[in-house]
């Protein structure tokens, strides 16, 4: 899936041995995104860092309950299921079903499926949640507004439910940062290390669990992604085998969160000259994320990349030309099947690595 092969030098660069339990996976072939993903495609990229996964439906126009029949049904080790439901199609009725035919959490989707996070028909689910201790999985994109005080509202009246902001909570990240509150979670499913790494120099790690959204990105990426911006956060070895999998797999087996200590607390400056670089690797990310060439911006960065050898990050700017070159090399012969243009991930991987000198790279 994607260029998994190519970016696997840096992800093993960083030595992390311990399990893996991707929060943040969907399957489905009818998301009118023109995403989609089957469900051995999803245990393709899962063993690719040998994962194990929470799975929810893609978005189903037509309602869920044959979706997530069809999740809970396909699910085995290393795949446990989540139940997907919208407030227009009998909420409560529909994961109090799947929960009892084996869904070990929910998601809730506010922007596909068009519902606000204080629709009274997601009382029964929320309480639901709160009875049994279940995780509910909230996306938390940057096409809906902040949740604010209705999130908090939410989180007060049933604090036994455990909430995962998905996307490294964007919506809400400037006023949660530093600010944990009990059941609050959040996953590291998004692309920008500039956010992951606020969350997670400024969340207990604890609460962070790593999410890879498959199939808008995959289980090594996003790996690598939450471990690279866990070490550079400065969070140990034990905090980073939290992150990247014994957090979440607590929320799934209905046990408290861990306590992994404080939030690291700041977070780290980044060189000008590599902030210059990221800016432009940022900005051609976000044109493959819309299907376009990265055009200039390459240039730009390669440009950045002309330092003095005696530059204490110099390996830093090498090994983003080495996945430029990647690119160049590789993405005319690549494919992705959906909107984005092939070979972003190498270019998503680059910024990824300008945004967090210090940690470990490919000899």
């Amino acid at each position: 899936m994607y260029a998994d092969d190519l970016v696997r030098p840096w992800w093993e660069a960083l030595g992390e041995t311990a399990p893996l339990f991707d929060i943040h996976t969907h399957v489905g072939t009818n998301d009118p995104s023109g995403f989609s993903c089957t469900f051995d495609q999803l245990l393709d990229a899962l063993s690719e860092v040998d994962a194990a996964a929470a799975v929810f439906p893609l978005t189903e126009p037509k309602g869920y309950r044959r979706a997530n029949d069809a999740v809970i049904a396909a699910a085995q080790s290393p795949v446990v299921a989540f139940c997907r439901v919208a407030p227009g199609d009998d909420a409560e009725a529909e994961a109090l079903r799947c929960v009892r035919a084996g869904a070990r959490g929910i998601k809730l989707h506010p922007a596909s499926d068009e519902f606000a996070l204080d629709d009274d028909r997601l009382h029964g689910v929320f309480g639901l949640a709160h009875e049994l201790t279940l995780p509910v999985v909230v996306h938390a994109g940057p096409e809906i507004d902040p949740f604010g005080d209705t999130l908090l509202a939410v989180l007060r009246r049933y604090p036994r439910a455990r909430f995962v902001l998905a996307h490294a909570a964007l919506t809400d990240l400037a006023w949660l940062s530093g600010h944990p509150v009990d059941n609050l979670y959040l996953d590291t499913s998004w692309w920008s290390p500039t956010d992951l790494v606020v969350a997670l120099a400024t969340m207990p790690p604890g609460r962070v669990l790593f999410g890879s959204d498959v199939p808008y990105s995959t289980a090594l990426w996003g790996a690598h992604a939450a471990a690279r911006c866990a070490r550079y956060a400065g969070l140990d070895d034990e905090q980073v085998a939290g992150v990247l999998g014994g957090n979440a797999l607590r929320l799934v087996e209905r046990r408290d969160a861990p306590d992994l200590g404080p939030a690291p607390g700041r977070v780290p400056v980044l060189d000008p000259l590599l902030e210059r670089l990221y800016v432009y690797l940022a900005a051609g990310v976000e044109a493959t994320k819309r299907g376009e060439s990265p055009g200039q911006m390459l240039d730009l960065a390669r440009h950045c990349c002309g330092v003095r050898p005696e530059h204490p990050d110099r390996a830093v700017f090498e090994s983003v030309l080495e996945l430029l070159d990647r690119y160049e090399k590789h993405a005319p012969h690549l494919e992705t099947g959906n909107e984005y243009a092939p070979g972003w991930d190498l270019i998503a991987a680059a910024a990824l690595v300008a945004r967090t000198p210090g940690t470990a790279l490919p000899g």
